[in-house]
């Protein structure tokens, strides 16, 4: 477990996030922050005090090592593929919640479909903790990312849904550990 908050500095400009309404920032070189969070593939940092996100491809801006996605055979089937958009879907956190969005139970349906040869389409329905939650296009921006960055990956629908709501039986037990409910 890493420490509340670490000090680090950018080693380059970067674009980064701000939390919760995703408005874009660039960050300069030399730019000192806080990191506060650094689960799945993506960091959160408080700059001046303002959260923001980096995404993992710009890991090495902060001295951290980018991320490697899973590899994925040339000839994978449908339900492979599923379980690799899985495993990508358990990298994405909300910057503020210690605990994937799988885990949170936001993510009601993940349907890989073919739609030419070794290609597929992959749709994902999820939900938020509350309909107002600034974080959505946030999270269906990183999900989508992600998602589309898989080899044999030729589309991705990220849908928000709202029915059913989510409450917190949706959570696994770990998640609901892991936040100490």
């Amino acid at each position: 477990m890493m420490p509340r908050r670490e000090s680090v500095v950018t080693s380059r400009a970067v674009q980064v996030k701000c939390i919760p309404d995703g408005t874009p920032l660039e960050l300069p070189e030399g730019t000192a922050a806080q990191l506060t969070q650094a689960l799945g593939s993506s960091f959160s940092l408080v700059v001046g005090g303002q959260l923001v996100q980096l995404k993992g491809v710009d890991a090495d801006a902060i001295g951290r090592e980018v991320p490697v996605a899973p590899h994925v055979p040339d000839d994978v089937k449908p339900e492979e593929l599923r379980d690799i958009v899985w495993q990508i879907l358990k990298t994405c956190y909300d910057p503020e919640i210690p605990v994937d969005i799988v885990e949170l139970g936001l993510i009601y349906v993940c349907d890989v479909l073919p739609v030419e040869e070794g290609q597929f389409r992959v749709s994902i329905k999820m939900t938020l903790t509350a309909p107002g939650c600034g974080m959505g296009e946030i999270l269906v921006d990183e999900i989508t990312d992600k998602v589309r960055a898989l080899p044999h990956v030729a589309d991705v629908d990220v849908e928000m849904v709202f029915d059913p709501p989510w409450n917190l039986t949706c959570m696994s037990e770990g998640a609901q550990l892991a936040l100490g409910l």
